[in-house]
């Protein structure tokens, strides 16, 4: 009988490598779901068209009828009728008011057989009514916003991260009316990765430029809602926090308090206009500017603002032209020595700059301030934001223009790109 000798091989060499490969798929699975799941699903909601009709809400009626649909048509011509006083518009019959309502939203209602019992809201047309309202003219607006709405609950921040109440009520609110250009995300897709509560406390200018180029944006405004609920389903209690730029500046605050869970919503609706009037008088009094380290290549300009610029920047250039041509003469004395200058003639023109500085530590930061101070023609210089391991800003006044600056500045060993009215400076 022949035996056959078959090649020894040790047991349990085959299984452990066959394992590896096993589980580093599986890993790999599960990462790409993981991805996948932090990008996919239910969680932007998209916002509404902005229009520009005039939009009266909170109307609350209590009326009756011969039958529940007598009574709702009766409460919606009721409402209609306080919608336009708070307005202010003049007596007009109600057959004419009514070719000037656009929509009625319904935004609580209780039907009985005869009575009505609601709280609407009425849109009017804004080219049939804005004539009779004095105020069919157009009117100025911002530059584009990106809203980054934050709801702080429970100890967690959370933005687009999931769909919250607090998100639902800016994508759903008609901003049309306003002077404040909105610019809202989804939160859908990558944006639930991108824009999340840490961007809010980057202060890096190169990160902030390519979330803003992306979205065609010029500055950012932060609106927070802090919630507490006394318990489940009880009342909750809203600390509103406005905020903006990219240093996350503060604007102003107020609270609120829904009486349940239920009222919430309506009570969010109401905070979102309140920060709509606080961005508005921001705007008004000059504090809602974009903000000059950023990149503002991506907005588009008004011709009569572009002249405007265009006039200061060729007036500016005159000035400084006329001031480099000034001509110092010197009168010889009778020992042959020449007078001294006139100072009022060879005095420059004093003027604020914005310094962005690199800053990656705290030393290098003390160090920029000192040497700014330093520097020959400076007079004073203010730090705007601080961001230790990013770029700070500061404002300096300097007796000179922006180009005289920027030597004395590379004389003093600084890298520096000069912008529109900024610098930006490192080493």
């Amino acid at each position: 009988m022949t035996t056959l000798s078959l090649p020894f091989r040790p047991r349990g060499t085959r299984f452990p490598a066959t394992l590896g490969v096993v589980a580093f798929v599986l890993l790999g699975v599960v990462a790409v779901a993981s991805l996948m799941a932090q990008v996919g699903g239910d969680r932007g909601i998209a916002p509404v068209a902005s229009s520009a009709d005039i939009d009266v809400s909170g109307i609350e009626v209590n009326v009756r009828g011969e039958s529940a649909e007598d009574a709702r048509a009766n409460g919606w011509r009721e409402a209609q009728r306080l919608a336009w006083e708070q307005l202010g518009g003049p007596e007009i019959p109600d057959s004419r008011l009514d070719s000037l309502v656009s929509a009625i939203v319904v935004e609580e209602e209780s039907i009985g057989p005869r009575r009505y019992i609601a709280r609407l809201g009425v849109i009017f047309d804004r080219q049939r009514a804005g004539a009779l309202l004095g105020a069919s003219g157009a009117q100025a607006r911002s530059a584009p916003m990106l809203t980054l709405p934050v709801m702080i609950t429970g100890g967690t921040q959370t933005m687009f991260e999931y769909r919250n109440v607090w998100q639902r009520s800016w994508a759903e609110y008609q901003f049309g009316d306003s002077s404040i250009d909105y610019v809202r995300p989804d939160g859908s897709g990558e944006d639930s990765l991108l824009l999340t509560y840490g961007q809010t406390s980057r202060r890096s200018r190169v990160w902030w430029n390519a979330i803003l180029d992306e979205f065609g944006a010029a500055d950012v405004l932060i609106p927070v809602a802090n919630l507490q609920y006394d318990w489940p389903g009880g009342p909750v209690s809203g600390t509103f926090t406005a905020r903006y730029g990219p240093d996350n500046r503060f604007l102003d605050s107020f609270s609120m308090r829904a009486a349940s869970s239920e009222e919430l919503p309506a009570m969010l609706d109401r905070a979102v206009e309140r920060f709509n009037q606080i961005f508005e008088a921001a705007l008004a009094d000059g504090t809602l500017r974009p903000d000059p380290t950023l990149t503002l290549d991506n907005i588009e300009i008004s011709p009569e603002v572009r002249a405007l610029l265009d006039q200061a920047r060729a007036a500016e250039a005159a000035a400084v032209a006329a001031a480099a041509e000034v001509e110092v003469n010197f009168t010889p004395t009778t020992d042959g020595a020449a007078e001294s200058p006139d100072p009022v003639q060879t005095a420059s023109p004093t003027a604020t700059y914005t310094v962005q500085v690199a800053t990656p530590n705290a030393a290098s930061f003390d160090g920029a301030l000192s040497n700014l101070r330093g520097t020959p023609g400076v007079s004073r210089v203010t730090v705007g934001s601080t961001a230790i391991g990013g770029a700070s800003v500061m404002n300096v006044t300097y007796s000179g223009d922006l180009s005289s600056l920027a030597a004395a500045l590379r004389a003093g060993g600084w890298a520096v790109n000069e912008g529109q009215n900024a610098l930006g400076i490192s080493r």
